[in-house]
């Protein structure tokens, strides 16, 4: 692979999150192959999922969170 076009280190942190983005989005699904095990503890997650609802904390609380130290 040869030197890329675009010289990183001259992009800012929110450009080159843009680009990471960018090339995450311009992939395909057939660009990310499961193996079986992977498939299945996916399928396990989903099923579960399904059963107990989502848990954890919404972005509100985790960003409250993180903003004051407030839990």
């Amino acid at each position: 692979m040869g030197k890329p076009a675009l010289d990183l280190s001259k992009l800012t942190a929110d450009e080159k999150l843009d680009l990471i983005d960018d090339l995450w989005r311009s992939l395909a699904s057939d660009d990310l192959p499961l193996s079986s095990e992977l498939r299945a503890e996916l399928d396990r997650r989903l099923d579960r999922l399904e059963l107990e609802g989502p848990i954890g904390a919404s972005w509100e609380d985790v960003r409250a969170e993180m903003t004051t130290g407030e839990s």
